[in-house]
């Protein structure tokens, strides 16, 4: 008679057991969401290169100082010293990421000079980690400047031996990884009122055309990419099919404007407007850098369309 008392009690015991499972589960998952809050992504960048150990030796700084970060890379092939470059590619990337995202951006041809190293906080709650050479003021100028703090505070640093030539390792990285763990973004030093300003080129609207600049390649494909917005472009009162007459550096060019790379046979030349808004020309399948040997930066004008 008491066997099925038993039985009973066991089940309700070993209900319980599960039960209590199931909720340490729950509750470990709803905390590593927590977690997941209160630590952003590290978004990192440089012109190191991937041929060195230079850019592993970042990640290891970050991670020795804040385990749990999450590190995804943009590019660390942004061309050598080319401050403009890394300044577009970093525009071009942030309205994808969320506020609270920690930008480490290293293209720094100033390392070991007087110039600053500082934090800046956009008016959409991003950070950036970044030497004071003007590689933010495109963000900046299209997102507003919240606050710049420069990063003189040792504990923000990788320790007392800073290297003249290696700043990446030695303050930019572990500066993130402070961000990244949480930490006030104040405490790595003082108030920065004016922040250094690039001055990148402009393409100029006239009567006759526009007057602009080949200012990088769409690697790898070796495609231009030119500072000529399409909406000006499109002013000039060209059309899809439209033969385009344009002079790049002192040669000049007839090419169709397409609105793909499909829309002329494969080894054909195009001008197109680009997922980013500018004139582009490329070759279909092609390398037209390589094919007829231009390499930025170069001026192009392109003419208005002949009535």
């Amino acid at each position: 008679m008491q066997f099925p008392s038993r039985c009973g009690a066991l089940v309700v015991f070993a209900f319980c057991i599960v039960a209590s499972l199931v909720g340490c589960s729950s509750w470990s998952s709803q905390e590593k969401a927590e977690e997941g809050v209160t630590r952003p992504t590290i978004v990192f960048m440089t012109d190191f290169g991937t041929a060195n150990d230079a850019v592993a030796i970042c990640k290891a700084v970050i991670l020795t100082i804040e385990p749990e970060a999450r590190i995804m890379d943009i590019t660390h092939q942004v061309t050598p010293f080319s401050i403009e470059e890394g300044s577009r590619f970093l525009a071009g990337v942030t309205p994808y990421y969320p506020s609270g995202t920690v930008f480490l951006v290293v293209v720094d041809p100033g390392v070991g000079t007087s110039r600053k190293a500082v934090i800046v906080k956009s008016k959409k709650e991003q950070y950036f980690v970044l030497p004071d050479n003007g590689l933010i003021t495109p963000v900046t100028d299209r997102d507003g400047l919240e606050g710049a703090h420069e990063i003189t505070n040792p504990a923000w640093m990788i320790g007392d031996k800073i290297s003249s030539t290696f700043h990446g390792r030695d303050i930019f990285s572990p500066a993130a990884a402070h961000l990244a763990a949480g930490e006030d973004w104040t405490l790595a030093g003082p108030e920065v009122s004016d922040l250094m300003r690039l001055s990148p080129r402009a393409a100029t609207v006239e009567a006759n055309g526009i007057t602009g600049t080949v200012i990088g390649l769409d690697d790898p494909y070796g495609s231009l990419i030119t500072d000529v917005e399409g909406e000006d472009f499109k002013r000039l009162g060209y059309q899809v099919g439209d033969k385009v007459t344009l002079k790049i550096d002192k040669t000049q060019y007839t090419f169709p404007f397409e609105k793909t790379f499909m829309g002329v046979p494969v080894g054909q030349s195009l001008v197109y407007v680009d997922s980013r808004g500018r004139v582009g020309i490329a070759v279909n399948q092609g390398d037209f850098s390589k094919r007829y040997h231009v390499s930025p930066p170069v001026p192009v004008f392109i003419p208005r369309k002949a009535k």
